[in-house]
């Protein structure tokens, strides 16, 4: 019976294409050890895979072509297509920025230096596609490693600061007064009963200490 299953059991994708598949993704090189574990495959039948890969889109002339580099593989645009890139990239940045990029970029540009994972949780979406938007655009840039995870951090650039009329990252606004007062109002909602003790004018110092923790200055 299990023969039966088995035999029945539609193919899946080859090697090949699955490493294909996870290359297109990645956005550090991936190290052969690393995909031969995900694929469950000997590690010489990785090495042997990619490298046929690789010559396979040098021989076709592709526009991209897989890179070995800092111990991993990854995809990268062929050095002959630069100045199409860089025009293509330069062009985009007059174009404005969505309402995701921006409000990821003021996330950066209040915690950095911040990891993309911590970006996606504050803002409760994945963050990765505009954050390469915004390192494309010049407007962010890797800033090292998260010592305890070894997660990439990222910070604004210099271009950032040019493109706002900002001298330093200390010139920008403080969050404080643009914050909606949406815990004084739920608080009166909760109990409105509350005493000198609870009430918003005399219990100033908690409601402060609470918004500093939930939306922190640059």
């Amino acid at each position: 019976m299990t023969g039966e299953a088995a035999s029945e059991a539609p193919p899946g994708p080859g090697l090949r294409a699955c490493l294909e598949a996870i290359l297109l993704v990645v956005d550090e090189p991936v190290a052969e050890v690393v995909l031969a574990q995900v694929l469950e495959r000997p590690r010489e039948e990785i090495a042997l895979e990619i490298a046929g890969l690789a010559a396979s889109y040098t021989a076709e002339g592709r526009g991209f072509e897989l890179r070995e580099v800092a111990g991993g593989w990854r995809f990268y645009t062929r050095e002959e297509c630069a100045p199409v890139v860089e025009r293509f990239v330069r062009d985009g940045q007059e174009v404005r920025l969505t309402q995701a990029a921006l409000e990821t970029l003021a996330v950066v540009a209040y915690q950095q230096p911040v990891s993309r994972a911590r970006v996606s949780a504050v803002r409760g979406v994945n963050c990765d596609g505009v954050m390469r938007t915004l390192t494309l655009r010049g407007l962010v840039e890797e800033a090292g490693t998260e010592h305890e995870t070894g997660a990439i951090l990222y910070r604004t650039t210099g271009y950032f600061l040019e493109r706002l009329g900002l001298a330093g990252l200390d010139e920008l606004p403080e969050l404080a007064p643009f914050l909606p007062d949406v815990a004084d109002d739920a608080d009166g909602a909760e109990d409105g009963s509350l005493g000198a003790a609870g009430a918003p004018g005399a219990g100033g110092a908690p409601d402060a200490g609470d918004a500093g923790d939930e939306h922190p200055g640059p």
